[in-house]
Protein backbone atom coordinates (compact mmCIF):
# COMPACT_ATOMS: atom_id res chain seq x y z
CA UNK A 1 0.00 0.00 0.00
CA UNK A 2 1.38 3.39 -0.98
CA UNK A 3 1.65 6.05 1.68
CA UNK A 4 0.75 9.61 0.73
CA UNK A 5 3.38 12.14 1.63
CA UNK A 6 2.79 15.77 2.32
CA UNK A 7 5.31 18.26 1.07
CA UNK A 8 7.02 20.22 3.80
CA UNK A 9 8.32 22.97 1.53
CA UNK A 10 7.47 26.47 2.71
CA UNK A 11 4.94 28.39 0.64
CA UNK A 12 7.68 30.68 -0.61
CA UNK A 13 9.29 27.70 -2.37
CA UNK A 14 6.28 27.19 -4.63
CA UNK A 15 6.42 29.11 -7.86
CA UNK A 16 3.20 30.22 -9.54
CA UNK A 17 2.35 28.60 -12.82
CA UNK A 18 3.41 30.53 -15.86
CA UNK A 19 0.49 31.81 -17.84
CA UNK A 20 0.24 31.03 -21.49
CA UNK A 21 -1.65 33.32 -23.84
CA UNK A 22 -5.10 32.16 -24.84
CA UNK A 23 -5.49 31.00 -28.42
CA UNK A 24 -6.40 33.79 -30.80
CA UNK A 25 -9.27 33.81 -33.24
CA UNK A 26 -11.93 32.06 -31.19
CA UNK A 27 -15.42 33.51 -30.72
CA UNK A 28 -15.84 35.93 -27.83
CA UNK A 29 -18.22 33.51 -26.07
CA UNK A 30 -15.41 30.97 -25.79
CA UNK A 31 -13.24 33.42 -23.82
CA UNK A 32 -16.15 34.40 -21.57
CA UNK A 33 -16.93 30.76 -20.80
CA UNK A 34 -13.27 29.91 -20.27
CA UNK A 35 -12.77 32.73 -17.75
CA UNK A 36 -16.06 31.88 -16.02
CA UNK A 37 -14.94 28.27 -15.58
CA UNK A 38 -11.62 29.38 -14.10
CA UNK A 39 -13.42 31.70 -11.68
CA UNK A 40 -15.85 28.95 -10.67
CA UNK A 41 -12.95 26.59 -10.03
CA UNK A 42 -11.15 29.14 -7.84
CA UNK A 43 -14.34 29.76 -5.88
CA UNK A 44 -15.05 26.04 -5.42
CA UNK A 45 -11.53 25.49 -4.09
CA UNK A 46 -11.85 28.43 -1.70
CA UNK A 47 -15.22 27.16 -0.47
CA UNK A 48 -13.85 23.68 0.15
CA UNK A 49 -10.89 25.19 2.01
CA UNK A 50 -13.37 27.00 4.24
CA UNK A 51 -15.38 23.84 4.97
CA UNK A 52 -18.21 24.07 2.44
CA UNK A 53 -18.37 20.69 0.71
CA UNK A 54 -22.01 20.31 -0.38
CA UNK A 55 -23.92 22.36 -2.96
CA UNK A 56 -26.72 22.84 -0.43
CA UNK A 57 -24.29 24.75 1.81
CA UNK A 58 -23.22 27.08 -1.02
CA UNK A 59 -25.97 29.58 -1.63
CA UNK A 60 -25.33 32.66 -3.76
CA UNK A 61 -24.58 34.83 -0.72
CA UNK A 62 -21.94 32.41 0.57
CA UNK A 63 -20.28 32.18 -2.84
CA UNK A 64 -20.28 35.96 -3.27
CA UNK A 65 -18.88 36.50 0.22
CA UNK A 66 -16.11 34.03 -0.55
CA UNK A 67 -15.37 35.81 -3.84
CA UNK A 68 -15.04 39.10 -1.99
CA UNK A 69 -12.79 37.49 0.62
CA UNK A 70 -10.37 36.06 -1.97
CA UNK A 71 -10.38 39.17 -4.13
CA UNK A 72 -12.57 38.18 -7.08
CA UNK A 73 -15.27 40.30 -8.67
CA UNK A 74 -18.83 39.53 -7.67
CA UNK A 75 -19.83 36.33 -9.54
CA UNK A 76 -22.98 36.14 -11.63
CA UNK A 77 -25.79 33.69 -11.05
CA UNK A 78 -24.43 31.51 -13.83
CA UNK A 79 -21.03 31.35 -12.15
CA UNK A 80 -22.66 30.51 -8.80
CA UNK A 81 -24.48 27.59 -10.46
CA UNK A 82 -21.18 26.41 -11.95
CA UNK A 83 -19.59 26.50 -8.49
CA UNK A 84 -22.38 24.35 -7.07
CA UNK A 85 -21.96 21.92 -9.97
CA UNK A 86 -18.25 21.61 -9.20
CA UNK A 87 -19.03 20.95 -5.54
CA UNK A 88 -21.47 18.23 -6.55
CA UNK A 89 -18.80 16.18 -8.32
Amino acid sequence: MAVATISTLPLEAWKPLTRKPLPAGLPREWYITHNRRLKAMRLAIALMDSGVYAPSQADDATIRTTADRIGLHNPSGITCRMVRTLLRR
